[in-house]
């Protein structure tokens, strides 16, 4: 990434400081494709328990298969096609946001449009492109009218995030607003006491965990900018903690 990268993205935050990151590696593998549709031979819905259990020992095309034909919560019957993930699977952070939105839909990709542009400039801005981290959601599926997640669609989805979770193993997990984060974290806690502080994400493995920090949606950061040099702040911390020494 060259001088005139690294002020495009920090002028984006409005922010002028910028401290070189330095250790984070290129991707070791290909990128995850986007999801595709599947509109026929839908299987009959799985309770939360048989959904858990059967997504433990997917690979990665196995679960876009299953999430693909997922018909768990009665989101299913709006979409035009479910939003898996898109990055690299070995990537060292994954950014997690709420659900897809109309433009989401459409494309199959998370963090499209406006906010997933500003998301990319937040990444520049510690160092990284879009194709160095994975992006997914809570949900796979679009809410209508752009609708919070019901917890009952959160537990749908959450053996499918859960399984990418695990298949990545990041060194580090970013979740981005306070509908995510709190579904992430299993907490009702409000994002502006979220923010600052290191949380944990129970892994499948007894007692294991990975680290989250929190941050505001980019979609809450084009509608209140001033907010943007509390962003910055996180995106410092998350650089930080990228930075360690893996244990």
């Amino acid at each position: 990434m060259d001088a005139r990268q690294h002020r495009a993205a920090l002028a984006a935050l409005e922010i002028i400081e910028w401290v070189p990151a330095a250790g984070i590696p290129e991707p070791a593998l290909p990128l995850i494709e986007k999801g595709r549709p599947v509109h026929d031979q839908r299987p009959a819905p799985q309770t939360l328990d048989q959904r858990e259990s059967s997504t433990e020992e997917l690979g990665w095309e196995a679960l876009r298969a299953r999430v693909a034909a997922c018909t768990a919560c009665e989101l299913c019957r709006g979409r035009t096609q479910t939003v898996f993930g898109v990055g690299d699977p070995r990537a060292r952070l994954v950014i997690v946001g709420e659900a897809p939105g109309a433009e989401e839909d459409r494309q199959g990709e998370p963090f499209v449009g406006p906010a997933g542009r500003l998301l990319d400039e937040m990444l520049r801005a510690i160092g990284l492109g879009r194709e160095q981290v994975y992006i997914c959601n809570i949900l796979k599926c679009r809410p209508p009218n752009n609708a919070d997640p019901t917890p009952a669609q959160a537990a749908a989805c959450r053996p499918f995030l859960a399984r990418q979770i695990a298949l990545i193993n990041p060194q580090l997990i970013l979740a981005v607003g306070r509908v995510a984060a709190q579904n992430l974290l299993q907490v009702t806690t409000p994002l502006s006491r979220l923010r600052g502080q290191i949380h944990h994400f129970a892994t499948v493995d007894p007692g294991a965990s990975l680290p989250v920090w929190v941050t505001y949606h980019p979609a809450y950061l084009l509608r209140s900018p001033q907010e943007k040099a509390r962003a910055w702040e996180d995106l410092k911390a998350v650089r930080g903690l990228l930075e360690r020494p893996s244990p």
